[in-house]
């Protein structure tokens, strides 16, 4: 702590400066963590007053000057006793000549710490849910547009049978509607410490209250209302920790749905299939050496930070766990990291991800040609019902449609044009149960996608209930240069 002057001479955190919004930065920042300790000293001080402990006159001195946070002269402060908190409190002091005598009345440091991050993980939850509702009406956009396009599913990635690119997209919308629910009842679950003291039992409240018609957990009531804030109704020095722990959960399984996509599509982006592309900016450098590379930067992004967002969870678990007793404060040191990193990184998810949504390049020449290519292998599938539906024998027709796939399987693989349909259009087994044109009619993968159009087309209109937005039927090819590729707020890729 020897200064407080830095600069990129210094280490700094990516997330100080590369990742994340400033929207989010400044709700970590200690700036306006220190603006929330002062509003819960303000609240209890009202809530004293109200009792009569302390005077109007005290209040509204603190309250003038709640907003009046001096980080130089805290820290200055900090660097003599070594506890920023105290430090806090000192330099209010300093400020309100008629009220800082009574700040931090009967409280210990987490009656302020642990309400003040109460309330910024449900800011930080706000604005993650806003987010990602603007993600989900992106993805709504994307389905809508291509929910009726065919194109080869892929399982074991081995080409399947055929779905539409709209279904595939509804997959990753689903998954993000469940994180929605979720983090949207994680949220409506925060809750602070309250007002307990030192070990949680409110005892020194309840000495300050003797006498007085109003009690210890009349005092806590009013505080918390005054800030908006549920409490819990039993806790030690500091709220469950097992909060951390359903919050950060909470962040990670969005970053695996997230992760999935991001991961999809670059395998989509190889060029051997070339079916999906993230946007890449006129002027965006894929390589510094090789210049021709359009390399999916911004996808390997997400999933690098949805790696990290996943392993925090455990340090969450760890501190929950192992918080003996009362309190132990080895849970202090790594949550200054643990809280405003993983919110970072959702934030960071969210807003690139909604980018590569909003400017995806779908390439539907490359769809056609993987139908082409392994379209009929799937469609013999269909082939065989309806033979057997008009009296065939299944096992014997399925040798025979084997035999076939095989053969142009093989021709497949050396590169030439797939000659399936034509070799099964000129099967004379077939010949007792279908003519050659319904053979090859029957081939046609196209339209063997059963009721993906409609699941697709019924998903987008649930986003448009839950997460409000509205999603126009569009179809479009999403190549236009708009920017989203890369990291334009530093110049690098990511």
């Amino acid at each position: 702590m020897s200064t407080r002057n830095f600069n990129h001479e210094t280490y700094l955190s990516p997330f100080t400066w590369r990742y994340g919004s400033a929207e989010m930065r400044a709700l970590w920042g200690e700036a306006h963590r220190r603006r929330l300790w002062r509003r819960i000293w303000v609240a209890l001080a009202q809530a004293q007053a109200e009792a009569g402990l302390v005077s109007e006159e005290q209040v509204a001195d603190l309250r003038d000057h709640a907003g009046d946070v001096d980080l130089a002269r805290a820290h200055a402060i900090e660097q003599e006793i070594h506890h920023d908190l105290m430090a806090e409190i000192r330099t209010f002091a300093e400020q309100c000549d008629v009220g800082g005598r009574i700040i931090h009345l009967g409280a210990t440091s987490t009656d302020v710490e642990d309400n003040a991050d109460a309330l910024r993980l449900r800011e930080g939850l706000d604005i993650l849910l806003r987010e990602l509702r603007a993600l989900l009406c992106a993805f709504a956009t994307q389905v809508e547009a291509w929910a009726a396009t065919p194109t080869m599913a892929f399982t074991h990635l081995q080409p399947a049978e055929p779905t539409t690119i709209g279904y595939r997209l509804a997959q990753y919308t689903q998954d993000l509607m469940e994180d929605y629910r979720s983090l949207g009842a994680v949220r409506g679950g925060i809750r602070g410490k309250g007002i307990k003291g030192a070990v949680g039992t409110s005892a020194s409240y309840a000495q300050l209250m003797l006498g007085r018609e109003m009690d210890a957990a009349g005092l806590e009531r009013r505080v918390m209302a005054a800030l908006g804030l549920d409490a819990f109704p039993v806790t030690t020095q500091t709220y469950p920790r097992k909060q951390d722990y359903r919050v950060l959960a909470a962040l990670a399984g969005m970053a695996a749905s997230i992760h999935k996509f991001a991961f999809d599509l670059r395998f989509l982006q190889t060029p051997p299939i070339g079916e999906w592309a993230e946007p890449f900016a006129a002027r965006q450098v894929g390589s510094s050496a090789m210049p021709f590379k359009r390399n999916p930067v911004n996808a390997e992004n997400l999933d690098s930070l949805a790696r990290e967002l996943a392993a925090l969870p455990r340090i969450a678990w760890d501190n929950a766990a192992n918080s003996l007793l009362e309190r132990t404060l080895d849970d202090s040191a790594n949550r200054r990291t643990l809280l405003p990193e993983a919110f970072l990184i959702a934030d960071e998810l969210l807003r690139r991800c909604r980018r590569i949504v909003e400017g995806m390049h779908i390439e539907g020449a490359a769809a056609q040609r993987l139908l082409a290519a392994y379209g009929p292998f799937a469609a013999t599938e269909r082939l065989l019902m309806e033979l057997v539906r008009r009296g065939g024998d299944r096992q014997g027709l399925h040798e025979i449609l084997r035999e076939h796939a095989l053969a142009a399987w093989a021709e497949v693989q050396a590169g030439r044009a797939n000659p399936l349909v034509t070799s099964l259009g000129r099967e004379p087994a077939f010949r007792t149960y279908a003519t050659p044109a319904q053979v090859r009619g029957w081939l046609n993968a196209a339209d063997y996608t059963g009721d993906a159009e409609a699941r697709a087309r019924a998903l987008v209109a649930e986003v448009r209930t839950v997460a409000g937005c509205d999603v126009p039927a569009r179809m479009t090819d999403r190549g236009e240069e708009t920017g989203a590729g890369g990291d334009d707020r530093h110049g690098g890729p990511a």
